[in-house]
Order: structure tokens, then C-alpha cells, then sequence
């Protein structure tokens, strides 16, 4: 199909219902839990608290509700269902008695890893599939429907 035959309200109309797709198989993926390395299965929650705590660790449960737009509550029970799983380890803050940080355990650190190539494949084989360019569009489009969303 040409796309000067295709009219404008079309062209929304499709834009439209691949967003609405998206967005569909983004929920579906959020509800099944994968396993990553020798951690487990970890829910989606679980596996991106264990990102924005990153490799590193030593983040403030602050930081880390900030990181993922939740709750300081919300992260404390993801953060329980995580100690419980040896992944990672509250402790003090050395410089301020009123803050706990966290970090990664080596399992946790593990789970962090695997997350990462799981990203990493995702784009390998996006690479089979469209140019440098379209990945650069891409990545902007996908920050510009995130800024939008966050409004």
C-alpha cells in the first residue's frame, strides 16, 4: 500500500492501536516473573528494584523509590520480599543515622548481570531487524513517550 493513499486520521488510527498494543504486551509482561541466573524467579518489581539498586549498591531506600516513581513503602516490601531471597542487605548509613542503604548480595548482583544481557540480546536482535538509525528514533521515541507519560 502506498502511503499517499493513506489518510491522515488512518495513519493516527493505526498509531493509535500499535500503542494500545504495546501497551497491552507491556502488562502481560509485567505479570509473568523470569528466572535470572542462579536468584530465581523474580517478578518484574523485583528484578527492577535489583536494577536501580545496580551493581555498585550502597543506594538510599529514597533513591531507589525515586529511581522507580514508587513509594518508600512500596520499596520497603519489595525489599523484604528481596532480603528473603538473599539478594540483597540493609545496612546503615555511614554518615547519617537515619538512613539505610542498600546493596547487592553476589546472588543479587548475579540476578543484575543476567538482567542486563537479557537487555542486551533485546537489542542484538533488534539489530537483525532494523538499522543504527531506526534504533536511534527509537530510543528517542520511547524517551519522549516516557516524558510525555510522566506529565
Amino acid at each position: 500500500m502506498n502511503n499517499k493513499n493513506v489518510s491522515p486520521s488512518h495513519s493516527r488510527n493505526r498509531g493509535s492501536r500499535n500503542l494500545g498494543r504495546l501497551i497491552m504486551q507491556l502488562r502481560r509482561l509485567e505479570r509473568h516473573p523470569q528466572t535470572f541466573g542462579n536468584a530465581g524467579t523474580l517478578t518484574p518489581s523485583e528484578i527492577h528494584t535489583i536494577e536501580a539498586i545496580g551493581f555498585e549498591g550502597a543506594v538510599l531506600m529514597s533513591e531507589i523509590a525515586a529511581r522507580l516513581g514508587v513509594t518508600k513503602g512500596a520499596v520497603t516490601q519489595l525489599i523484604v520480599r528481596l532480603e528473603a531471597k538473599d539478594l540483597v542487605t540493609r545496612a546503615p548509613h555511614p554518615h547519617d543515622s537515619r538512613g539505610i542503604v542498600m546493596s547487592l548480595t553476589e546472588k543479587g548482583k548475579e540476578a543484575f548481570t543476567a538482567h542486563e544481557e537479557v537487555h542486551v540480546d533485546f537489542y542484538d536482535q533488534l539489530r537483525t531487524q532494523v538499522s543504527e538509525q531506526e534504533i536511534e528514533i527509537f530510543e528517542k521515541c520511547i524517551e519522549k513517550l516516557n516524558e510525555f507519560l510522566q506529565r
